[in-house]
């Protein structure tokens, strides 16, 4: 649950894991004129998706810090192999299939051209009240059967733009008064209502709609992971 402004974008970081440890993980950095906005949903919870989570983090320190590679489809892509091959995952047969999913956004401080690619998981772009889905990958960062290549997106971020990653928790959260799952709809339609809220009170929103879906009945069923940031 974190809130940092670096004089052009501010963040917060909804971050329920379902146990003591997650599965899933954010890497936020800044580096050589560029922000980094990454979200991960790494297979399993608990002690087996905290093991995933280290190595991904290790993995991503590693290609964007010390290989400098900077293109988000080239961080996934890069970040597959090494998955791959850390896991001795040589086939579609192979015994393990664990992996992540992930939404990588990479933003040029200078010209405000931000890049992102995901692996299963989507972006939303909030711009003047309206939601702009951009579509993952249908591919996870691992071994897979039909494995291809990850796809960019370049868009030209403005002034007040909120942008929105995630892992699936929230969205597949049973509650409510049916006891149905929270759905990508419901969240949709949630960030259209929320979204000109400053960034630290969104946090807050975020965690109280939880809080009030899950209600006394339902327990959380998965790790949970909203990533905000605005552009200012």
């Amino acid at each position: 649950t974190s809130k940092k402004n670096n004089g052009l974008a501010e963040h917060f970081a909804l971050w329920k894991p379902r146990d003591v440890v997650s599965g899933d993980f954010y890497w936020i950095k800044e580096h050589d004129n560029k922000l980094y906005y990454i979200a991960a949903d790494c297979t399993g919870h608990g002690v087996p998706g905290a093991f995933m989570s280290m190595l991904g983090i290790s993995f991503l320190d590693e290609i964007i810090l010390r290989q400098e590679i900077t293109r988000p489809a080239d961080i996934l892509g890069t970040l597959r192999q090494q998955i791959k091959q850390s896991l001795g995952q040589t086939d579609a047969t192979s015994k393990s299939k664990d992996g992540m999913d992930m939404a990588v956004c990479v933003i040029d401080k200078t010209s405000l051209i931000m890049e992102y690619s995901g692996a299963y998981n989507p972006l939303y772009l909030m711009r003047n009240s309206k939601l702009i889905e951009y579509k993952a990958t249908r591919n996870p960062v691992g071994i897979f059967v039909k494995e291809r290549e990850f796809e960019n997106h370049e868009i030209q971020l403005e002034k007040n733009d909120v942008f929105y990653i995630f892992s699936d928790g929230f969205i597949d959260q049973f509650g409510g008064q049916k006891g149905a799952k929270y759905k990508s709809r419901n969240f949709k339609n949630f960030l259209v209502k929320i979204h000109n809220e400053p960034i630290a009170k969104q946090l807050k929103i975020f965690d109280d709609e939880f809080l009030s879906w899950v209600g006394n009945n339902y327990n959380q069923v998965d790790d949970i992971l909203i990533l905000g940031v605005k552009i200012l």
